[in-house]
C-alpha cells in the first residue's frame, strides 16, 4: 500500500491552515467567538510555550519555575457535550484561528473511524501509531499540528469496564502512550478530542486533559441568534421569534433542540413546506417549530 493511500485510510480530513472554508463554517457557529476568546489564552499556552518564557523574561527577567510546571502539560483538549453542539466545528475553528494568531505554518487533521480497522489482533493499535507518527512527521521541527478525533469514547473508553475488549484497552494504552510523547515536541502538535459521552472515557485520558470544556444545547439567546442569522433577508416579526425560542427550548419534559436540529431539521422542514411553489413564511417556520423533533440526549456513561 502507498504512503498516500495508507494517509488516506487514517485521516478522513487533511487541510493546510488557515483555511477559509473552516473560518466560515466557525463563523456561522453561534457562540464560536465568545467561546474562543474564554479559550485562546489556555489553547496558546499549549501551542506555544516559548511565548509563556518570553513573558516570564519580559516581566519578571527570568523564567519562572511555574512557567515549566505548566509548559510539561499533555497537549490534550476535550470538548465534551451532547450531540449536535458544535464541539467538532469548535475545534477546527480554534485550530485555524491559533494558526492565524501565530502566523504559523500549520496542518489540520482529523482522524478517521477507519482506525478502529476490522477486529485482527494488533489493528487498531498499529492503525493509530501510525495516525500519530504521520502528523509528528508533518509538524517537523517547525510546523504546527493539530489532530481532532472525533466521537472520542470510541476510541478512549474507559478499560475498567467488564464488556472492554482486548483490543480496545490496547487502543486507549496507545493513545495515553502517544500523548504522553508529545510533550516533547514543545506544544507544535495538540490534540482536541470531542466526545458526546465524557462519563466513557478512560480516567488516565481525562487526567491528562490540560484543558476541558463542556458544550450544552443552546440557550434562548443563541437560538435566538441563530434564527437572526440563518433567516436573514426575510421579514420576521419579533413576536415570531420570540416563539420560535420558546418552540424550540426544552418543554413538555423533553430538551431543547440542539444546533445541528436547528440548521439539518428545523430550516429545512420549514423551506419544504414552501419550495418550490410560493415563497417561506412565518407559518411555516412555526409549523415545523412544532413538529421537530430533539435529537435525543446521549447518556454520559
Amino acid at each position: 500500500m502507498s504512503e498516500v493511500k495508507e494517509i488516506a485510510e487514517l485521516f478522513e480530513l487533511e487541510l493546510d491552515l488557515p483555511n477559509a472554508g473552516i473560518a466560515a463554517s466557525a463563523k456561522r457557529l453561534v457562540g464560536f467567538e465568545n467561546r474562543y476568546q474564554k479559550l485562546h489564552r489556555a489553547l496558546r499556552l499549549l501551542a506555544d510555550p516559548e511565548e509563556l518564557r518570553a513573558w516570564s523574561r519580559k516581566y519578571h527577567h527570568q523564567e519562572l519555575a511555574v512557567c515549566s510546571a505548566v509548559s510539561d502539560r499533555y497537549p490534550l483538549v476535550i470538548f465534551a457535550g451532547d450531540v449536535g453542539t458544535g464541539k467538532t466545528v469548535t475545534a477546527e475553528g480554534a485550530c485555524d484561528r491559533l494558526a492565524r494568531d501565530a502566523r504559523k505554518e500549520a496542518m489540520l487533521f482529523k482522524l478517521s473511524t477507519r482506525v478502529r480497522g476490522s477486529g485482527k489482533v494488533g489493528q487498531m493499535s498499529t492503525l493509530l501509531n501510525q495516525a500519530f507518527d504521520v502528523v509528528a512527521k508533518q509538524a517537523g521541527k517547525t510546523r504546527q499540528a493539530f489532530l481532532i478525533i472525533d466521537e472520542g469514547d470510541s476510541l478512549a473508553s474507559t478499560r475498567d469496564t467488564v464488556q472492554s475488549h482486548h483490543e480496545d484497552k490496547v487502543a486507549v494504552n496507545t493513545i495515553i502512550q502517544k500523548v504522553d510523547d508529545l510533550r516533547r515536541h514543545s506544544g507544535r502538535i495538540l490534540v482536541f478530542l470531542c466526545t458526546n459521552r465524557a462519563g466513557a472515557l478512560d480516567p488516565a485520558i481525562v487526567r491528562r486533559a490540560a484543558v476541558s470544556e463542556q458544550f450544552d444545547r443552546p440557550t434562548d439567546q443563541e437560538r435566538e441568534e441563530l434564527f437572526r442569522m440563518d433567516l436573514g433577508g426575510l421579514t420576521i416579526k419579533d413576536q415570531t421569534l420570540r416563539e420560535l425560542v420558546r418552540l424550540t427550548g426544552p418543554r413538555d419534559g423533553r430538551p431543547g433542540l440542539t444546533f445541528s436540529d436547528l440548521r439539518s431539521k428545523l430550516l429545512p422542514d420549514a423551506l419544504c413546506r414552501a419550495f418550490p411553489s410560493r415563497g417561506l413564511t412565518e407559518d411555516d417556520l412555526i409549523a415545523a417549530a412544532k413538529e421537530v423533533r430533539p435529537s435525543p440526549v446521549v447518556g454520559n456513561g
